[in-house]
């Protein structure tokens, strides 16, 4: 059983070193543990620092790319060096390394193909109060989408099993963290949590440069990843809005009609058929995406089953040559 830890960077010369004498060397039910990292255009001695420490994996990036595009890269990098479990972590040492055990300890047992770690946010010194409000929101709203029980979906301290990294897709450039959960728990892959600690802060967040900003991306990063899995409920959702507000105004229209002044509201009329018109292209317009969705769930089979192929799980004619699961 191979663990391979990886670290996303980005100018982390000062906190780099700190972060990875915090991970462990060992655990009970892991023969191998590798550590990777990946510099994300870095401008200081990230990457030198991390080879001096002795690394196994680097992934070099000569531009920033973005936290997410860094994640997808990471986990590539690991599956395709044999990892049987992948455990992302922070560079600036914000969780603790002891807590690796606890995140890998549920994919060990196979009661989870993906492990999330719950941070102790109400206990956190350095989130001030309207953080902590938020990540509670933003919580609560990924669990509403996702239909997950994850009580801290922002946690970045995060373990995947082979087989769920395989299966990992991440569409927007802002994080991976509340995407991958929406999708995990709309393809009812098994995913949970698990208390783990925290360390003091060493620097500021650079994810949440602002509020402002940090909601805004937030809930379009949500709204998309909604739109992506189940773009036909929420099209119905829109568009019958439309249609009964179109209806109220069209029972409004004829009940003047039948009253003998139905001259005098004929705009009603046309604004209700209006209404009527934009919810039912709403309709099916969520149909086409509904189709699109279909479609997409398909390549993404295709995709899962060509990663297997060329990490040797499967031969050509497919059958299965090791245990994935």
């Amino acid at each position: 059983m191979k663990l391979i830890i990886q670290i996303p960077c980005y100018n982390e010369a000062e906190t780099l070193v700190v972060a990875l004498n915090d991970l462990p060397k060992h655990i009970d039910g892991i023969d191998e543990i590798e550590y990777l990292i990946i510099n994300d255009g870095s401008s200081d001695d990230t990457e030198q620092i991390a080879l001096a420490w002795g690394v196994d994996y680097v992934v070099h990036f000569k531009r920033n790319l973005g936290l997410a595009k860094g994640f997808l890269a990471g986990i590539d990098l690991a599956l395709r060096n044999g990892a049987d479990i992948i455990v992302n972590t922070d560079a600036d040492n914000q969780y603790c390394g002891e807590d690796i055990e606890k995140l890998v300890r549920p994919i060990l047992e196979k009661k989870a193909d993906i492990v999330i770690g719950e941070r102790p946010i109400d206990d956190i010194e350095s989130f001030s109060w309207i953080k902590k409000k938020l990540q509670r929101f933003g919580s609560r709203v990924v669990r509403i989408a996702s239909k997950t029980d994850i009580p801290d979906a922002p946690s970045g301290f995060r373990a995947y099993s082979r087989k769920a990294a395989m299966r990992v897709n991440v569409h927007n450039e802002y994080t991976y963290t509340l995407e991958t959960i929406v999708q995990a728990g709309r393809n009812k892959m098994a995913i949970t949590s698990v208390p783990i600690r925290t360390n003091p802060e060493l620097r500021k967040s650079r994810l949440m440069s602002s509020i402002a900003g940090y909601i805004k991306k937030s809930m379009l990063t949500i709204l998309r990843a909604v739109l992506m899995y189940r773009p036909l409920k929420v099209f119905t959702l829109i568009g019958s809005v439309f249609l009964i507000i179109g209806a109220l105004i069209g029972i409004r229209f004829i009940y003047y009609f039948v009253n003998g002044n139905g001259s005098g509201h004929v705009q009603s009329l046309i604004l209700a058929a209006m209404m009527c018109i934009i919810g039912f292209q709403t309709f099916v317009t969520g149909l086409q995406a509904d189709i699109i969705s279909a479609n997409r769930k398909l390549l993404e089979d295709i995709q899962y089953r060509v990663k297997k192929l060329e990490m040797g799980l499967l031969d050509p004619e497919g059958e299965k040559r090791k245990d994935d699961d």
